[in-house]
């Protein structure tokens, strides 16, 4: 099992400390302050450091620790900061690759981006790099994979995918969240990704009657959520089904598929397993956590992932 932190190459982000339930964060220019349940320990850096850093706090709501709701709160300006801003990241630290993200405060204490997905993006950027080269040189598909993102938020997977070549079609049933991968996008000085607004289960089913296939397809699926329709998604009854279909439209050889997942009920080893199970053809898989380091060396697991070969 692979333990992977961002590279500290990546100056635009930075975990400062963490402990006794929050974390404070260096987003660009700007200090953050949010909620984090998993920071069991004490803080390293006292109450008025952390005051003196932070541009923002965020602060849950009523609904905090309720199921669908322990997201929710306000944020409070402790120093003059833009309402949005962005920062840079280069898939695995290659020059020329760079994508630029917008992030923003929302309700429910996220910015746009969750960092510690960076190690994703950098094997997604070098296992569509890969493809390419294997794929035949004959037109017009020549060493450009097909990619699908499902469950896509902001689309910073999808651009590093479409960084390194790909055809990418990226989903998620929230209109706001891909139309905010599409100012990601832009921002990014990319093009022609194909958006899809739609519940990612119906689409999966949708394409493997179609007969269409992905040479890469990356899922990170919420523990709970809705399709735009009210399609109803809960990971544990659903996960399965998924992947087996996940499994029916990807590309039967030099193919991937990265799985990955917050629920904090799912392990590292219950991620393989279940992977294992649903597909087939498997010619390589490791499995892990993705974890941020503070700067006092603590680490903060934040979620399990299994990345896949064909």
């Amino acid at each position: 099992m692979n333990i992977e932190f961002p590279s500290p190459a990546w100056k635009d982000y930075e975990l400062v400390d963490s402990g006794n339930f929050e974390k404070l964060e260096r987003f660009g220019a700007y200090y953050l302050r949010r909620p984090e349940p998993k920071a069991l320990w004490n803080k390293s850096m006292s109450e008025e450091q952390w005051n003196r850093l932070t541009h923002t706090w965020f602060k849950p709501g009523a609904g905090f620790a309720k199921a669908g709701k322990e997201d929710s709160g306000t944020w409070e300006r402790l120093k003059k900061m833009d309402d949005q801003w962005t920062v840079h990241y280069a898939p695995a630290l290659e020059q020329g690759a760079g994508i630029t993200l917008r992030l923003g405060l929302t309700s429910f204490k996220h910015v746009g981006i969750f960092p510690e997905q960076a190690p994703n993006w950098d094997w997604i950027y070098s296992a569509t790099k890969e493809i390419a080269a294997n794929m035949p040189p004959a037109p017009p598909t020549a060493g450009c994979p097909k990619v699908l993102n499902l469950f896509a938020y902001t689309g910073a997977a999808s651009l590093a995918a479409k960084a390194a070549g790909a055809d990418v079609t990226h989903l998620d049933s929230v209109r706001q969240v891909v139309t905010w991968a599409r100012q990601n996008m832009e921002l990014s000085r990319l093009d022609d990704v194909r958006w899809v607004v739609e519940d990612a289960m119906k689409f999966v089913k949708r394409e493997a009657r179609r007969g269409n296939t992905y040479d890469g397809i990356i899922l990170d699926p919420p523990a709970y959520g809705h399709g735009p329709d009210g399609e109803k998604w809960k990971l544990d009854e659903c996960l399965f089904e998924m992947l087996q279909g996940v499994n029916s439209i990807l590309a039967p050889e030099n193919a991937f598929c990265v799985l990955n997942l917050y629920s904090n009920g799912f392990s590292a080893v219950l991620a393989e397993t279940v992977a294992r199970e649903a597909f087939t053809g498997i010619k390589s898989l490791e499995n892990g956590e993705l974890v941020l380091r503070d700067r006092f060396g603590k680490s903060l697991p934040l979620s399990v992932f299994v990345r896949l070969k064909r």
